[in-house]
């Protein structure tokens, strides 16, 4: 390229970006989203053309604008989707013109998103996929043959079949729906792809314009299809939606469609939100954005299924009679009367179970859609009162099918939050703590869509002991009404446990339900999360836990129901939240209190007897001599058998009973059954930085630690067992068992002086950096004597235990145990330790105050925030 060639370049260059930095500015003057858009589309518009007049394309050939370009909006960080048609394939001189045009593009920092087509070779793609048929019915001239491109935009119109269009559409829709769980209540949504986005927008404009309809929502307004109420709230909707990615793109400084964490506070300040004394602005923006994604998904509703009937109409027949309220219009439920909700405010929820007991309907009409949503109003005190209504939402909960479906609609058109006038109040709710994917009333209906999963044959083979416990619960509908209110009250300060069982108190006495069932429904809402504190947090060999347990529970009926509402809730946080280590534990914690609900009250003395006689039949199995055995045996105290189950003292042995006298350290790994976890085992002489050594070697290898039980045998080894979590996404567990003995034992064979050089870096999650976690500390006195029990909370990080493993060496404590409940990015640790120093006042504090300084350490790549002034205790905990 010649010097000229590149000072017009650049003149292109600069003026391209003075031009787009005034729009931004007249936008920030006075902020519509439609405005911005039109000028950068006029903006890209001109300096496209005058770059044709230095780099020409071939003779005869078209440039076009598709996709959102060619519907003239071009967002801040968006790319420069564009179409160069040709009458027939290029040259070697016109692919040179093609390609020197497209660079010159880059060059002057348009990015361009370009295809290069014959009309036959449009004509095949669009056929062959839906998203390059849609991108392309978008196409606008630009510049170039327009007699090409009339002949183009009449085969495209030619070629489009509504009805193919609109099926591809809606499958399409469904699809991507499904890979943002169906909900628009993430966290974090995608104002563009989710449900409820600035995409189910779009589509229905595209199917208005293959209908015929229009390519405007002033075209399909003038329709019957749209009232002006539900217009106003669209176009409103719509440009919420536009300004939002306008200034995700302008605050990220690139294309960035996903509402994340570390921007809402900074959009929040852009839109002029201010923190209130219980809710932060960020959640008030959420809130906003929350309304104007239930606006578009039940337009969508009401729009996909009009277009259908027009699309797809069918011979006049009249109505099927259902009842006196309901009838039957191409297999959707309509009204007999166009008045009936005001007749009769009861049919609002009726309608919902009319559905349910005819699950051979396609849900209601778009006209009763319409209705209900009009006479939600209806819904008041003297509506919640009336025992006509509360039996009909009884009966919702109560039927076979279409619980969860019903729900869901009900949250969608506002008649839950007004029946419930609880559940409103955490309609939109956000939670940052750091382990929630969902906003609370949608983490709510995962949990009841879990519970209704336990009871369907299709996914027995996924909750095996869920669905065999619920089978043997006659009132397992009790379950919706605990899941329903087992986070109600979260987001009004205090304990949401006991205020939620005040609410379902109410609620049951206001439904009129039995005195058992209300009893039954408190204890589920307070003891919500009881059972899995005790399964990740206790030593689940220890009798006392369990018994204390299973005195707090009570009965087996009690047992069952906690255990299958435990499940669904840790299922329903998050994906990342739940593994099968974690359905393991739940499950030990089930059977074990179910065998001391059902009479067994084993004291220690007999379950250290069944234990060793247990491992020993194991290991006869195996073929060792009972000779043997002892040897190894006589090296190991009572806790080491308290501590570990039959199957992991038979394992240990059979590693260890020929060298358990050394010289060499041993490590053995091994898969835990079915779980998502590997069991490995490390045998070496201790000393008191061989649990950092440990923690140093898994970090480097992303396992996560889970469990931990140190134990020294009488000659002055350390015997350590440890479950461990693979890095996220990955499942080769013997892989990595077969990695992590040779590694651990080069880390445990070399000099502690080589490895006490190495260090870690300390990298928290985008989301805890954004929202950080006070941390805790507590030491408390063990309820084993001689022994402490250091509970600590913080967000989560790369080498975490590595940095507490080095205050543990720094002060002589010795880990004894240790439980690992991570909870997204958030974690909850529990270490049994035992060290001189906590023997003495000064000595916990100093200790609790190392700890505490470990945990608030600043992770590599955050910014620097508000100072940090952690809250030390002034006295020792003891």
């Amino acid at each position: 390229m010649n010097l000229a060639a590149r000072d017009g370049l650049a003149a292109l260059r600069s003026r391209l970006q003075e031009q787009k930095a005034h729009a931004i500015e007249r936008y920030r003057r006075q902020p519509r989203p439609e405005a911005l858009l039109a000028a950068l589309r006029r903006v890209a518009d001109t300096q496209v053309r005058a770059l044709l007049e230095s780099h020409p394309l071939p003779r005869g050939a078209c440039l076009a604008a598709i996709g959102g370009y060619g519907r003239g909006e071009l967002y801040p960080g968006s790319d420069l989707d564009i179409l160069v048609l040709l009458e027939r394939n290029p040259d070697a001189a016109g692919r040179e013109c093609i390609e020197g045009f497209i660079a010159a593009l880059w060059d002057i920092g348009l990015e361009p998103g370009h295809s290069v087509r014959t009309l036959a070779q449009c004509r095949h793609e669009a056929a062959a996929d839906i998203t390059v048929q849609t991108s392309l019915l978008e196409a606008r001239w630009l510049a170039g043959s327009r007699k090409l491109f009339q002949q183009f935009r009449a085969q495209m119109q030619a070629d489009l079949d509504p009805c193919e269009f609109y099926l591809a559409k809606r499958t399409e829709m469904q699809q991507r729906h499904a890979r943002h769980q169906d909900t628009p209540y993430a966290l974090e949504p995608n104002c563009k792809e989710a449900p409820g986005g600035l995409r189910d927008l779009q589509v229905l404009l595209w199917l208005a314009r293959a209908a015929g309809l229009g390519a405007s929502w002033k075209a399909v307004a003038r329709t019957d299809l749209l009232t002006s109420a539900e217009f106003r709230a669209l176009r409103r909707a719509e440009r919420a939606f536009k300004r939002l990615r306008i200034e995700l793109h302008l605050l990220a400084g690139r294309r960035e469609d996903r509402v994340l964490f570390d921007l809402q506070p900074r959009l929040a300040h852009v839109y002029g939100f201010v923190d209130q004394p219980h809710r932060r602005a960020s959640e008030l923006l959420m809130q906003r954005y929350y309304w104007a994604a239930r606006v578009v998904c039940q337009v969508n509703r009401l729009l996909m299924q009009s277009l259908e009937e027009r699309l797809f109409p069918q011979p006049q027949a009249p109505a099927q009679r259902l009842d006196d309220d309901f009838c039957v219009r191409r297999n959707r439920l309509v009204l007999q009367r166009p008045d009936a909700f005001e007749r009769k405010p009861g049919l609002l929820l009726g309608v919902f179970l009319a559905l349910q007991q005819h699950p051979e309907l396609q849900g209601m009409a778009a006209d009763t859609l319409r209705a209900l949503w009009h006479a939600r109003r209806h819904i008041d005190k003297h509506f919640r009162d009336d025992p006509a209504n509360q039996q009909q939402f009884l009966s919702i909960l109560q039927q076979a099918q279409g619980i969860v479906h019903a729900l869901r609609d009900m949250t969608l058109w506002g008649i839950l939050p007004r029946y419930l006038p609880p559940f409103r109040r955490i309609v939109g709710q956000m939670q940052h703590d750091l382990f929630h994917a969902y906003t609370v009333d949608q983490h709510i209906l995962m949990v009841i869509r879990n519970v209704r999963r336990f009871t369907m044959p299709e996914h027995a083979q996924e909750y095996p002991l869920a669905s065999q416990l619920i089978a043997d619960l006659d009132d397992h509908w009790l379950l919706y009404v605990a899941a329903l209110f087992h986070d109600i009250a979260k987001g009004r300060g205090g304990d949401h446990s006991q205020l939620g069982a005040a609410e379902v108190r109410r609620f049951a006495r206001r439904h009129r339900l039995p005195r058992a069932d209300s009893q039954f429904l408190e204890f589920l809402v307070r003891e919500h999360l009881t059972m899995s504190q005790v399964a990740q947090k206790r030593d689940l060999s220890d009798p006392q836990v369990i018994h204390a347990f299973a005195q707090r529970v009570g009965t087996q009926h009690r047992l069952a129901a906690l255990y299958l509402l435990t499940v669904a809730d840790i299922r329903g946080t998050s994906p990342r939240v739940w593994n099968t280590w974690k359905g393991k534990l739940l499950e030990d914690l089930y059977h074990q209190t179910l065998a001391t609900l059902g009479g067994a009250r084993p004291d220690t003395r007999t379950i250290l007897a069944l234990r060793k006689e247990a491992a020993a039949t194991e290991i006869r199995r195996l073929g060792l001599r009972d000779e043997s055995r002892d040897a190894f045996w006589s090296q190991l105290d009572v806790a080491y058998f308290l501590r570990h189950d039959a199957n992991e003292i038979a394992w240990h042995t059979r590693h260890l009973y020929h060298c358990f006298q050394g010289p060499a350290p041993v490590v053995r790994a091994r898969v835990l059954g079915q779980s998502e976890a590997l069991q490995i085992l490390a045998y070496a002489p201790d000393r008191s930085d061989l649990f950092m050594d440990i923690c140093t070697c898994f970090d480097r290898h992303g396992l996560s630690i889970q469990d931990a039980r140190i134990h020294t045998t009488r000659q002055g080894w350390a015997l350590d067992s440890f479950i461990v979590l693979l890095p996220e996404g990955d499942r080769d567990y013997r892989a990595h068992a077969t990695l992590i003995e040779h590694e651990l034992l080069a880390t445990l064979s070399v000099s502690p002086q080589t490895l006490a050089a190495q260090t870690l870096g300390h990298r928290g999650s985008r989301r805890s950096r954004v929202f950080p976690i006070m941390p805790s500390v507590s030491l408390q006195p063990d309820e084993q004597g001689g022994n402490w029990r250091l509970s600590v909370m913080t967000a989560d990080r790369v080498g975490l235990l590595h940095d507490l493993a080095r205050v543990f060496t720094r002060h002589g404590v010795s880990l004894k145990m240790a439980k690992i409940m991570t909870l997204g990015d958030r974690v909850e640790d529990i270490f049994i330790v035992q060290g001189g120093i906590l023997d003495q006042a000064r000595g916990q504090l100093q200790f609790e105050r190392h700890v505490f300084e470990a945990l608030a350490a600043q992770p590599v790549g955050t910014q620097a925030r508000a100072p940090f002034q952690p809250s030390i205790p002034t006295q020792a905990s003891s």
